[in-house]
């Protein structure tokens, strides 16, 4: 069941992205009355031509669309949708040509071109108009009447004419200047982009240290800190019983002669310095014991002697 409704789930993404979002067509570009240099067809003819432009970032398949000159008559001349040619790639265009016989084959329709007239293009529906192109009634003849963008995007366009005819490219402003050509205007001798370069450097080398003093240096410098200050607390806490360890040797010493007192004290530094003593009264070492039998105690070899 959770299989069957994870294959709906991805069904259902799906439709809606393979769809034909034919809304994003454009009529880009006319040509009415052909020229001497016209564009001829795959029958050697010389007829007037439409061109249609993707706008979108996705292929577009217009099979199934119409083209008419008549608003009234919306499904004049249709373009097959068995054809699997009739697409158009992201930002690319098509060509129809118009010579009124829409038999010839996919790329012709079954309308005539002429000055004054308006074409349309129809949505697969047969009712939606997509886009429509209107041809000035003084074009002259090989010129050409085109939408070209105004914006870098290509979202909004503006009708030029007369223009000179580019049929299947992508239509763009005669005049337009690139960012280099711009950028090599502004700037001659290229002080701009070297002073922008250098601060950008600069930039980066001063967030580079500002990282590496705040993060790392100062914590490195608060580690060692801290271990010399652990180091200095040792070393004043090993110091203290090394004291009262000096004070009881003395003290023995004092108080009792003889190798058994020699051997006691020794043993009781012993057993202190690998920590089995278990009190810290001032003078005094006890031995404690652990796990020591009649045989292995040490203290009943001790020989006490007369005071």
């Amino acid at each position: 069941m959770r299989k069957r409704f994870i294959t709906i789930l991805f069904a259902a993404v799906a439709i809606p992205l393979g769809a034909q979002n034919v809304s994003d067509l454009i009529i880009s570009e006319i040509l009415a009355v052909p020229g001497e240099t016209s564009l001829v067809d795959d029958f050697g003819r010389k007829n007037g031509w439409i061109e249609i432009y993707n706008t979108s970032r996705g292929t577009v398949k217009f099979g199934g669309c119409f083209l008419t000159d008549d608003p009234k008559d919306l499904r004049k001349s249709p373009i097959p949708k068995s054809d699997l040619r009739t697409q158009i790639g992201p930002c690319q265009t098509v060509v129809i040509y118009a010579s009124g016989r829409g038999a010839d084959g996919p790329f012709y329709a079954g309308i005539t071109l002429a000055p004054g007239k308006t074409v349309y293009l129809v949505s697969n529906d047969g009712r939606t108009i997509i886009d429509s192109l209107s041809i000035p009634s003084d074009l002259p003849a090989g010129k050409s009447v085109s939408k070209v963008p105004v914006d870098a995007k290509g979202f909004v366009f503006e009708t030029h004419s007369p223009t000179e005819p580019s049929p299947g490219i992508p239509n763009t402003l005669g005049d337009e200047v690139s960012k280099a050509d711009r950028m090599k205007e502004k700037d001659p001798y290229g002080w701009i982009l070297t002073v922008v370069s250098i601060s950008v450097v600069f930039c980066a080398l001063a967030v580079l240290w500002f990282l590496f003093y705040f993060f790392f240096d100062r914590r490195a410098r608060k580690k060692a800190e801290k271990d010399n200050n652990k180091i200095a607390r040792n070393k004043q806490a090993s110091q203290t019983p090394d004291a009262e360890i000096a004070a009881a040797i003395a003290m023995a010493l004092d108080l009792e002669e003889g190798g058994d007192t020699y051997a006691a004290i020794a043993l009781a530094l012993h057993l202190h310095l690998s920590e089995t003593v278990h009190d810290a009264e001032t003078f005094r070492i006890t031995i404690r014991r652990e796990g020591v039998s009649q045989w292995s105690d040490k203290t009943q070899t001790f020989r006490r002697l007369p005071r």
